[in-house]
């Protein structure tokens, strides 16, 4: 016999905002206006559990070009949510074509059965994905059906509900004027309407409205950041994890947005906001995507100076810049960490031969790397932040000190750096909400990178969704050990704000963060007391947040 299909009955009628105390199948939807939507109801071994599982569940109406979400109009009868639904338009690797459709606002749900009983009231993570916020999907990479943000690893072993979703990216996304004619932020619109579905009608399949986790990488760890400050979530989530990538990193906000706006004109008049707006609206989706173009090679500035397609302060949805909004997630807890190399990929766009053996680098063109990424400060900046990241060189520093200088400069620039000042500010502010800081150090697999390689920008990504486990002849038994205290410590703080505590036991107890211990956990394969460290690069931390800043400012760097 086969498995019966999974069935649930939820609200069809999206409104924009959650009503308090109601619940998706209560009379907030009248009996004319609810329906059903059938899933696919899976065992797990020959004998074990159940997973319910949700694929392509409208959370919104099919978007019109470069505007604002809005509710869908619901269905009748039964959806049949069996399948992944389109990723939202978007650029491919070579930018000369486009993937993915305009019609791509949907979500997909993985709920933990037991055998016998209907779970009920489990806490929910909800994920947002990365990728410069110009590509990515909810369900991720695909390799033979594999896909890398498939969350049943989360929900069986943490005991949760895990949600994805789609957004849009590139110029559909976030193409902005800078004022009411074309806001922009329609991506961070698109995540919050999903939340608030999520919020709305996740007790009909199981879980907790009012124990919703946030959690997202890279742009999607920026994008959780930025949800945890806009006013428009207060009430719809009670945690956060950002995963390399917070609010205050350089590339998260577009200062000029205008700009970029009238680099993809399409031939659309320029005098004003208003006819640019209108005639963006009213061009070819297709067109609007590829008229944008990320140069990779020859770059005149280094790589994150040119992702442009980003939030901007909208005076709505972002009110202010995201330093003075930190009072919205006094509630909320949070844990932020980076990887120990996120920085490399970029560095190694930037200078390529950090990754070839046999070519060397010289100090000028780590100084010009510097240069390029202090612009915004100038000579002075470029001179004391190389000096401060060469200073023990010594008069003729082996290659590999240098090309891993180069590495901890992308790190923490991009990264490392105004993750740990979003900490700050996040625990300045807090009331009830917890912080907790981490760095994740399992070296890189990739089998071209240099041996001295770390954890590079993503690599976090496969372990947090649990493949050691789901394709284990890809992984050694230390890998699936780092992936099971990761899925531990995640799934543990959604459910009581600790990662410590909950459902899964951790290997070591992982202290908060406060501005007196600075306490972190150091995330690998040899978790043990010393894995609990103190002050991450406190000297470089220090330099950047209090002397760096203070140089006179004599550009921009977007």
């Amino acid at each position: 016999m086969g498995v019966p299909p999974a069935r649930v009955r939820c609200g069809c009628w999206h409104h924009e905002e959650p009503e308090p105390q109601r619940t998706a199948t209560d009379s907030l939807f009248p009996s004319s206006q609810r329906c059903f939507v059938e899933g696919e109801n899976k065992r797990l071994g020959l004998f074990g559990d159940y997973i319910d599982i949700f694929r392509g569940i409208p959370f919104a109406a099919p978007p019109k070009t470069l505007q604002d979400p809005q509710p869908h109009p619901g269905w009748e009868g039964t959806l049949k949510a069996k399948d992944f639904k389109n990723r939202c338009m978007q650029m491919t690797l070579t930018q000369d074509d486009v993937r993915g459709k305009e019609d791509c606002l949907y979500l997909n749900i993985w709920i933990p059965q037991g055998k016998k009983q209907v779970s009920t009231n489990l806490p929910v993570m909800v994920w947002i994905y990365g990728g410069a916020f110009l590509v990515g999907g909810g369900q991720g990479a695909n390799f033979l059906d594999n896909y890398l943000y498939d969350g049943e690893e989360i929900a069986v072993r943490g005991n949760v509900i895990v949600v994805t979703l789609n957004y849009r990216v590139g110029p559909l996304g976030f193409l902005s004027t800078g004022d009411s004619n074309m806001p922009g932020n329609y991506g961070l619109k698109d995540q919050h309407m999903a939340i608030a579905w999520v919020k709305r009608n996740i007790k009909a399949f199981g879980g907790d409205p009012d124990n919703i986790t946030i959690f997202g990488e890279s742009a999607g760890a920026t994008s959780v950041s930025l949800q945890i400050l806009s006013p428009k979530n207060a009430g719809l989530f009670k945690r956060a994890i950002s995963q390399s990538g917070v609010s205050l990193c350089s590339w998260a906000i577009q200062k000029d947005p205008l700009y970029w706006a009238k680099k993809v004109t399409l031939g659309c008049p320029i005098s004003n906001t208003t006819a640019l707006a209108n005639c963006l609206r009213v061009s070819d989706p297709k067109a609007v995507t590829l008229a944008y173009h990320l140069q990779l090679v020859n770059l005149d500035s280094p790589l994150v100076h040119t992702l442009a397609l980003t939030p901007v302060v909208d005076g709505d949805f972002l009110p202010d810049m995201p330093e003075k909004l930190f009072a919205n997630a006094a509630d909320i807890d949070y844990i932020a960490g980076v990887n120990n190399m996120d920085g490399h990929f970029f560095a190694g766009i930037d200078i390529p031969a950090i990754n070839r053996p046999l070519v060397k680098i010289t100090a000028s063109d780590v100084y010009k790397l510097v240069k390029g990424l202090t612009v915004d400060r100038g000579d002075r900046g470029a001179n004391l932040t190389y000096d401060i990241y060469t200073e023990l060189w010594g008069n003729n520093p082996d290659q590999e000190v240098m090309k891993r200088t180069v590495v901890d400069l992308a790190t923490d620039y991009i990264f490392l750096i105004p993750t740990q000042w979003a900490l700050n500010l996040h625990l300045q502010n807090a009331r009830s909400g917890k912080t907790y800081s981490y760095v994740f150090s399992q070296p890189s697999r990739m089998p071209v990178y240099p041996s001295w390689v770390g954890a590079d920008h993503a690599d976090d990504l496969q372990y947090v969704f649990g493949k050691p486990f789901a394709t284990p002849l890809g992984y050694l038994p230390k890998h699936r050990t780092v992936s099971a205290a990761m899925i531990a410590y995640w799934t543990n703080f959604a459910r009581t704000g600790d990662p410590n505590t909950g459902y899964s036991e951790v290997p070591i107890t992982w202290p908060p963060y406060t501005i007196e211990g600075g306490y972190y956990l150091d995330i690998n394969n040899n978790l043990n007391y010393d894995s609990v460290k103190q002050n991450l690069r406190a000297p470089f931390v220090n330099y950047w947040n209090a002397v760096y800043l203070k140089l006179p400012q004599v550009a921009t760097t977007q």
